[in-house]
């Protein structure tokens, strides 16, 4: 097997089976597994070890988010563990919130396009993460109705550099490595070291949790 092995998550065995048949069908991608809930989804991501899971939210047994949170929690096992892309329905704030501090890297809704979904799993696979525009909308609204910036992040902040909290609030502000190399005048894969960096210090998953971040420190306004 090449390529990019995925696990699809849902109670629904059409909707199951439609997500896995767009999937299997990509030359880059592989179908290993399918699961009803979210029991069977963490039986079944220890035993095939998947990549990308893609999962739903609302399903008997055990929900998608209580799935994620045991998939990815420390003592999983000790292996590479899979990248998991929320697809789902419902796009109400708790859902999104839960997901990501559960360690989701995406969220997308069951709207989105056949091509739409390939390219999640792929940007997943890549070790980026990925937000639904309109749920990505809904999060900078929520932050930019605080009227204080959150300052319980101000010692963690103290530990970049100045190049690397300029760094931040350009991810924060949505750019992408290339543009931030564009901007700062320097090497793209510098400016990957200096994201690398952040992570690490910030403990931060991915970019996703990275702008989640910038806007809850203050860093990053809606309109920056």
């Amino acid at each position: 097997m090449t390529g990019i092995s995925v696990l699809v998550v849902d109670d629904q065995a059409m909707v199951r089976a439609g997500f896995a048949a767009i999937l299997d069908a990509q030359p880059d991608m592989t179908v290993v597994g399918q699961a009803a809930n979210g029991d069977e989804a963490v039986v079944a991501s220890r035993r095939l070890h998947p990549d990308v899971i893609v999962m739903d939210v609302r399903m008997p047994v055990r929900n998608g988010i209580e799935a994620t949170r045991e998939i990815l929690s420390a003592d999983a096992a000790e292996r590479p563990l899979p990248r998991v892309l929320i697809l789902t329905t419902f796009d109400a704030d708790e859902y999104v919130h839960e997901a990501l501090a559960a360690g989701a890297s995406g969220f997308l809704l069951k709207d989105a396009s056949p091509d739409d979904l390939a390219t999640a799993v792929r940007v997943i696979a890549e070790g980026d993460a990925l937000l639904a525009p309109r749920i990505t909308r809904r999060l900078l609204e929520r932050f930019s109705a605080q009227r204080h910036p959150v300052n319980r992040h101000a010692l963690r902040l103290a530990g970049l550099t100045d190049r690397e909290r300029e760094v931040l609030v350009l991810v924060g502000s949505g750019k992408s490595n290339a543009e931030i190399a564009e901007m700062l005048f320097i090497a793209e894969q510098t400016v990957k070291t200096h994201v690398s960096r952040i992570f690490t210090k910030l403990d931060l998953r991915d970019r996703v949790h990275a702008v989640i971040f910038a806007y809850d420190a203050g860093v990053v306004t809606p309109g920056d």
